[in-house]
């Protein structure tokens, strides 16, 4: 597998990526990562990913946010709303290049807001041909709530308001740390060392203002509309990211889907223990999906009701 750090803008700021591909030459079929909550590029975790898929022929980019990492633009802003942008121009800048096939690009996302971020950007962006989502955040609110108790929650939701004057009044608000007043840590989350190797590299203090951004985060509404083909892998009694999420965008997407629970684990343990067995599914997914469309035919047949129905089919 070869590794190229590239480099392109996202509304004015720099974005930094790693280029994974195979050793043979292109045009690769391409997927592109945003990280999950609070990850940057050059995880470890996902690189066994990245080498099935590269070993299968794709070539995968993998980028910093703006703000994160090597990226440019302000330090400690978490925005998802700004992440979905990354992505968006992560496809563009992938079709600008000689070595991407241009119309068989596919997304990759995992972990809370890159599993929720798959499904944003499939459902914006109309070159993404096919999405994998997993452990997802399918509705932010709703994420944030079930991490307190309803005391907490109510008065989570008045230091925002309080925290909302004040940024109006005085032009700053509170900076928090996003692993402990945005999300709230699981006791597995703050034992398990599978993130290791990132964790002394992300922000410690942002604007308690982004938790107003998760809250409007909204992955599902995106999933009740979206016609690409999407796998959704989930955790049963996942306690970080919960499991009804997974299975709620599962349940409204409206094209091909498929949906993988890992039973008998917990997760943060589940990429190390079903890797073996979602990695040939997410491959497969791929595959199948993730293919350039040489002649597209649309037929119109009357179904049951008498209604119209168009059929798309696409071929190499």
């Amino acid at each position: 597998m070869r590794e190229t750090a590239v480099e392109f803008y996202s509304e004015g700021d720099r974005i930094a990526g790693i280029w994974r591909t195979p050793e043979t030459a292109g045009p690769y079929r391409a997927i592109v990562q945003g990280p999950g909550w609070l990850g940057l590029k050059d995880a470890k975790l996902y690189v066994r990913y990245h080498e099935a898929l590269v070993a299968a022929g794709f070539g995968v980019l993998i980028v910093d946010y703006r703000g994160f990492g090597e990226s440019g633009g302000d330090r400690g802003v978490l925005s998802p709303s700004r992440q979905l942008q990354d992505l968006v121009n992560a496809v563009t800048y992938l079709t600008t290049r000689d070595d991407v096939i241009a119309d068989a690009i596919g997304t990759f996302g995992t972990g809370g807001t890159g599993g929720g971020n798959a499904v944003l950007l499939a459902g914006a962006d109309a070159r993404v041909k096919a999405a994998v989502s997993q452990v997802p955040v399918a509705d932010g609110e709703d994420w944030l709530h079930r991490m307190r108790q309803e005391h907490e929650w109510l008065a989570y939701l008045a230091a925002l308001d309080d925290d909302r004057r004040q940024r109006v009044l005085t032009g700053e608000g509170r900076r928090v740390h996003p692993r402990e007043e945005i999300m709230v840590p699981t006791p597995e989350r703050r034992a398990t060392t599978i993130k290791a190797d990132v964790d002394d590299k992300i922000p410690t203090s942002i604007s308690l203002a982004a938790a107003e951004e998760i809250i409007a985060y909204k992955p599902i509404v995106a999933a009740r509309e979206l016609t690409t083909p999407l796998m959704v892998i989930g955790v049963a009694g996942d306690a970080t990211t919960p499991t009804d999420h997974a299975e709620a965008l599962y349940e409204a997407a409206r094209g091909p889907k498929s949906l993988i629970m890992q039973n008998h684990t917990t997760h943060y343990a589940a990429y190390d223990r079903y890797w073996e067995h979602t990695t040939p599914r997410i491959v497969e997914w791929f595959d199948r999906y993730v293919r350039p469309a040489d002649v597209e035919i649309r037929t119109t047949v009357p179904d049951a009701a008498g209604e119209t129905i168009e059929q798309l089919e696409a071929s190499q």
